[in-house]
């Protein structure tokens, strides 16, 4: 059984989409969420609102993943109400994408920033409070299935979220001693407003049709994945991608 009672989870990105169900399955499973967001205030705290109603603690903090300042001290201040800090989901992120005749820097930039840096911000953040406790903690980092397969018009997208998966395995060596855990998911199209407009784009029949299981994924299927990798039915796992794609590329 899944049972995160007692943890305090931290969730860059948890207003909306994946974050957003990440943060109400852990909650559901027992644990304490904090989550940062960018703007949309009333959505955060309508998480927010979920999360006390099941008799947790939850807090939100409008913080710029790219910020280094905003996300030092969005993870300092959660750990310090909350008690400490004993696992991070880092969902914040773009899918963006342009063929490279037209990409310009500024794009390029942008991507990197905001997927791969604010990746490296948010888990530079966390781990000293993991060390500080002594007894570990739990990374777990939303890349996605292009950054395993490659993607074309989507090469910034791909780039970036293959950037994030060789990030996760250096830090899962780097941290194992600490008993610091970091592992990815990695989401096919997921039904997330994110995702929307590109698979309407290409057409939803379409992109149904590359998955055996006759449909793409729900926010909960990566909410799954997650809190099992933060829990300990997962303690022995590390460095790993978990791909959550209903068998669209037959990954492991």
């Amino acid at each position: 059984m899944i049972n995160l009672k007692g943890q305090r989870i931290f969730i860059a990105g948890g207003s909306r989409g994946l974050g957003r169900a990440a943060a109400l399955m852990a909650a559901e499973a027992g644990a304490d969420v904090a989550i940062s967001y960018i703007s949309d205030s009333s959505a955060a705290q309508e998480v927010v609102k979920r999360i006390e109603g099941m008799g947790r603690k939850a807090l939100a903090f409008k913080a710029d993943v790219v910020s280094e300042k905003d996300a030092t001290a969005a993870i300092d201040q959660a750990a310090k109400t909350l008690g400490g800090l004993d696992g991070l989901v880092v969902s914040a992120g773009i899918f963006e994408g342009e063929p490279i005749e037209k990409m310009t820097l500024e794009f390029w930039n942008r991507t990197m920033s905001i997927n791969l840096t604010g990746t490296f911000l948010a888990v530079r953040a966390a781990v000293p409070h993991f060390r500080r406790q002594g007894k570990g903690g739990s990374i777990v980092i939303y890349t996605s299935t292009a950054g395993q397969r490659g993607s074309e018009v989507y090469s910034a997208y791909a780039t970036s979220k293959g950037g994030q998966i060789m990030f996760m395995r250096s830090m899962a060596k780097e941290l194992a001693k600490d008993k610091i855990r970091v592992n990815c998911v990695a989401p096919a199209w997921t039904e997330t407003d994110m995702a929307r407009g590109p698979v309407e784009r290409i057409g939803r029949e379409k992109v149904v049709s590359g998955f055996p299981l006759g449909r793409i994924g729900l926010p909960e299927d990566v909410a799954g994945a997650t809190v099992y990798l933060l829990c300990d039915l997962a303690k022995f796992v590390t460095g790993m991608t978990l791909t959550v794609d209903g068998g669209k590329d037959m990954r492991g």
